[in-house]
This record gives structure tokens, sequence and C-alpha cells, in this order.
């Protein structure tokens, strides 16, 4: 391979990797003037690159010229699906047991929280019912707000009472230092989560997701 090629080609691959990124945080869709104004280049870079991801589906061109999202990403995040639950369920099923508390993996999809891997409780009379596929904005929600104060730099626990559901309280934190993933670990119950350790071990779920996604992710 001429070594010279290889800057161009990881620079079209990064870019076009940045158009994704880009269209994937804006559910409305971007212009193509306002993707070339984001990646600093002309627009007839950018209608290259639209139209290798196109061709490929992982994005779309509507009658109003905005570039969204493909059924292509849609398909990928399915493939992704079973690695994260296997990395998270041994985890969550610990936390679940030792705080007393159903526990959840969740992930983002644009502005919306996504309920990937829920596991409850196997000693408690009452617990918090909480469905796999269940969907709610960012910004309310235990699961949702880590996400977004991860986004800011606070990797904190994040503590909310009755944003989803009246009588339920919950506690998360972000999954730390997973390149393309924005995914939190929490527990939500019936009563105030604000014991000492609860927070902890909440985080130390986090990170331990984390440590088990690097892992898989390394060449055996």
């Amino acid at each position: 391979m001429d070594e010279r090629a290889r800057p161009e080609t990881a620079q079209t691959l990064d870019r076009g990797l940045t158009v994704l990124q880009l269209v994937s945080a804006s559910p409305s869709g971007l212009t193509i003037s306002a993707l070339a104004e984001a990646l600093g280049v002309s627009r007839a870079v950018v209608y290259r690159l639209v139209a290798t991801l196109q061709a490929r589906d992982f994005v779309t061109r509507g009658v109003d010229a905005r570039v969204r999202l493909g059924l292509g990403v849609t398909r990928l995040q399915l493939a992704v699906r079973p690695v994260l639950a296997a990395a998270a369920g041994p985890v969550l099923r610990a936390l679940a047991d030792r705080i007393g508390a159903t526990a959840h993996l969740s992930i983002a999809e644009g502005e919306q929280a996504l309920a990937l891997v829920v596991v409850e409780p196997t000693w408690t009379d009452l617990h918090v019912s909480y469905r796999v596929g269940s969907r709610h904005p960012l910004t309310r929600g235990a699961a949702g707000r880590a996400i977004l104060e991860a986004r800011q730099g606070a990797p904190g626990p994040v503590l909310t009472s009755g944003e989803l559901q009246q009588g339920a309280h919950g506690l998360a934190a972000p999954v730390p230092g997973v390149p393309g993933l924005e995914a939190s670990v929490g527990v939500v119950a019936t009563s105030p989560l604000d014991a000492p350790g609860v927070g902890e071990a909440v985080m130390a779920a986090a990170a331990e997701v984390a440590a088990n996604l690097t892992s898989a992710r390394r060449p055996g």
C-alpha cells in the first residue's frame, strides 16, 4: 500500500464517522451546509461523504434535503447489543441483589435513554418493575441525566425522585471510558436511595461494565 495514501484514507474515514456522530445528535437532521461548517470542509466534500454513507444505508436524505441516520446504523446497534448485555448482565445481577433494587443498563439513542438490560433483585418482596426497551428523554430520570452529566464532564452519580414514575427513586452513574458509548448503570427502588454506599456501589458497577467491554474489544 502506498504510505502516502494512508493519511488521506484515515482522514476520510474520520470525517465519515464524524458525520454519523453529528447526525446522531440531531434528531431533526442536518443540512449539507451545516455539516460542512461543522467539519470545516467544502460542501463538495460533504456531498461525497454523505453519498457514500447513503449507499451503505447509514444515512438518508429526505425531501427536505436534511441528512438523518439510516437503518444501517440500527442494524449495527442491534448487533452490538448482545455484547453490551453480556458485559452488563452479571454486574447488574450482583448490584440488584446487593442494593435490593432493580438494576439497569441504559444507552443513549439520540436524545432518549433506552433501557437495554434490566435485572430485578431476587430477595425483595416488593421492587420497581422496569421494562427492557423503555425509553424516556435524557432530561428525565437518573439514567438519562447521568449520561447528560457525563457529556459535561461530571462523572458522579445522579439521584432523582418521581421523575418517571410517582413513588420511584433512581440513582445512576455513567459508564466511563468506552469510546463511542454513551451509557449509564443505575438502580430504581420504591424507597430513597441516598443511604451510604449506594452511590459508590453504582459507580463501581458502571466501572466494572466498562472494564468488561474494554476486555471484550481486545483481540484475543
